[in-house]
């Protein structure tokens, strides 16, 4: 009789555990494929020793994994293209520098900001590179150095940004003109430039920090550049980030596929 029970319940178990492996299935056919790990993992909670149902559910949530990556990858195909069309439509209004023989990555710059628009003057230049990642240079041209790394911009309400010292900065003299620049990168820029991107439209006043004290007004047009070149940094980064999400979804469908062979040979075996 005893014996009679354990057969009937282990009976009961693997039935039971089938019909939730079942239901994931068709929660899976259906493409609900929350609701189909969710099954698959109750099982194992439920139905600990339904061992041929669990490995069944193994290689079902394989198959929900690598299909949720294709589907992610379709997406962000869909994505990239989208994103691509706008920035093949507006990168004619931008310079593309790069030197073959020691970059790696090239720059995007406004038209009106290229050195030789803008010998002899001081002001802020704004660029970004083939990933999405803005930098801005202040440019000091004077008869004596000031030894400036870092500026603070000053927007007509008394509101202002400051970045803080300059990781990339030097000094030049050009026929008796000393010129200073200093750089700094998007997230290194004490949100520089993200003021001004919210103040584009105001006059600025930009405070060159260093051993001499020297200020200027932002032209409307470096005003415009920079507005521009901040618009194109979202789009490239955008652009940027969806290339990582999908190298990685590959990664993943990659990764998956591997898990599914060797379970077939093992199953083979």
């Amino acid at each position: 009789m005893c014996l009679c029970c354990t057969l009937f319940s282990c009976n009961d178990t693997e039935k039971k555990a089938e019909e939730k492996l079942q239901a994931a299935r068709n929660a899976f056919e259906q493409g609900n494929y929350n609701e189909a790990k969710i099954l698959i993992d109750s099982i194992k909670t439920l139905y600990p020793k339904a061992f041929d149902v669990r490995r069944a559910g193994i290689g079902l949530m394989q198959e929900i994994e690598l299909k949720e990556q294709e589907r992610s990858l379709l997406y962000l195909d869909s994505m990239l293209q989208a994103k691509q069309q706008v920035f093949d439509a507006i990168k004619s209004k931008y310079i593309f520098e790069k030197e073959a023989e020691y970059q790696n990555i090239g720059h995007y710059l406004h038209p009106s900001q290229v050195i030789e628009k803008n010998l002899h003057r001081s002001f802020l230049r704004f660029q970004v590179d083939e990933n999405g990642i803005m930098s801005m240079t202040s440019i000091y041209c004077g008869f004596r150095n000031i030894h400036h790394i870092a500026v603070k911009v000053i927007a007509p309400d008394g509101s202002f940004a400051e970045t803080p010292a300059s990781k990339d900065s030097y000094e030049t003299t050009d026929l008796g003109e000393k010129i200073e620049k200093a750089d700094y990168k998007m997230g290194e820029d004490g949100n520089v430039m993200g003021f001004l991107y919210l103040n584009k439209d105001n006059n600025i006043k930009v405070q060159y920090q260093g051993e001499r004290p020297y200020s200027t007004a932002m032209s409307p047009t470096d005003r415009q550049a920079l507005a521009d070149v901040h618009e194109l940094a979202q789009l490239l980064s955008s652009i940027s980030e969806i290339k990582k999400n999908m190298e990685e979804a590959n990664l993943k469908i990659g990764f998956v596929k591997r898990k599914m062979e060797e379970r077939e040979k093992k199953n083979i075996e």
